[in-house]
């Protein structure tokens, strides 16, 4: 026997050597030739077995380690375990633990084994058990590292995200505030005057012009609440719930603008179809702007509105007449942001604005809208 050589319990080895000692032929030398070769197909199906398990039961992986090493000199699988446990789990006191107790009974094997030097012992469980604890911790930390890292970054987007939202919340309510405070109080303002002048109108043409005012103010005072409350975005408030406008309120619309002095003619041509709400509030919309520009920017001249409805597009186009000679006065205030706002609505719509001057010097605006009609989407959502 070799000095230092393990010899551990009585094992594989130990009956594998009897066997070869045994006469060949002999019926005792095969049976125990079998008995080896069934013993260790069993030992190693049950290792095998265990490896597999070896990040779910570490417990498990120890015990096979400890067997091995006793019964038959192993080192290899006791390293494994403790690379294993040094990768895959943070209990920093177990695997101390189980390292002194793999330590231990390879000491006490290898010793049985014959005497050994202190150079020989250091080395052997530095390469075996040093190696594979070094390399296990250092890819233990750098996961338990990485782990954190990535928890942190969730955390810090999570939490930009929380600021991102109470900006935006602040800002609208910033905003809101301001519209109620400047544009909330003048609106009212204008409808208190304009009660007062209907009732003290001198002549009916006045007081019908100042019920008009009043009328419009109160409507508008009436969006703008819903507008300011959906800005505030209070946890018992909703959006909205009164009707949007669409393609069948145009006659009220443009009765309105004939009562406030303008001239408008309205007409359509070809069979109306019935259309998505956000392409008739389009349209509406569209009319509505360009009336309102009209208004503001050629007082006095006529406008025309007319409607093209075709069986793909509905083609909307409002033209005015260059403003009539002397008719020149202080244009009203204006954003500049209405043209801009209305082509991003047609274009969310799916359809194209355009706007600029005529050859005869007044303004056209117009818009094509694509017309997808509800029976033919219900026929296709059928289908």
């Amino acid at each position: 026997m070799l000095v230092g050589e393990p010899h551990g319990l009585l094992g594989l080895p130990a009956l594998a050597a009897v066997g070869i000692a045994a006469p060949v032929g002999s019926t005792a030398g095969v049976l125990l030739a079998l008995h080896t070769a069934w013993g260790a197909l069993t030992l190693g199906a049950a290792v095998s077995t265990v490896v597999l398990f070896r990040r779910t039961r570490p417990r498990l992986m120890f015990g096979a380690a400890t067997a091995t090493l006793l019964g038959y000199g192993d080192i290899g699988m006791a390293a494994l375990a403790l690379f294993t446990y040094a990768a895959w789990y943070d209990d920093r006191r177990r695997l101390g633990l189980w390292a002194a107790w793999l330590t231990l009974c390879t000491l006490a094997v290898y010793t049985v084994g014959g005497p050994i030097t202190a150079p020989a012992a250091s080395s052997m469980l530095i390469m075996f058990y040093g190696m594979p604890l070094a390399v296990g911790l250092w890819i233990g930390t750098r996961r338990v590292l990485i782990a954190n890292l990535r928890e942190r970054a969730e955390r810090l987007e999570h939490e930009q995200h929380l600021l991102a939202d109470q900006a935006i919340t602040a800002e609208r309510t910033r905003i809101a505030r301001e519209m109620h405070d400047v544009v909330a109080h003048r609106v009212s303002l204008m409808v208190l005057h304009a009660g007062g002048l209907e009732v003290s109108a001198p002549d009916e043409r006045t007081a019908q012009s100042a019920g008009l005012i009043r009328t419009t103010g109160r409507d508008a005072l009436a969006e703008l609440r819903d507008i300011l409350g959906v800005l505030r975005d209070e946890p018992e408030a909703s959006a909205p719930t009164a009707p949007q406008p669409v393609l069948a309120d145009l006659a009220h619309l443009v009765d309105d603008w004939r009562a406030a002095g303008l001239s408008v003619d309205s007409s359509s041509a070809g069979t109306p179809v019935a259309l998505p709400a956000q392409t008739e509030r389009t349209a509406y919309r569209t009319v509505q702007e360009a009336l309102t520009n009209a208004a503001k920017h050629a007082p006095g001249a006529p406008v025309r509105v007319y409607l093209h409805h075709r069986p793909d597009i509905l083609e909307i186009t409002v033209d005015n007449a260059p403003p009539p000679a002397g008719s020149a006065a202080e244009a009203p205030p204006s954003s500049g942001y209405g043209l801009a706002g209305l082509r991003e609505r047609v274009v969310l719509a799916g359809g194209e604005l355009w706007s600029g001057p005529l050859p005869h010097g007044g303004w056209r605006v117009g818009a094509a809208l694509p017309v997808a009609r509800r029976d033919r989407g219900a026929t296709e959502a059928a289908e």
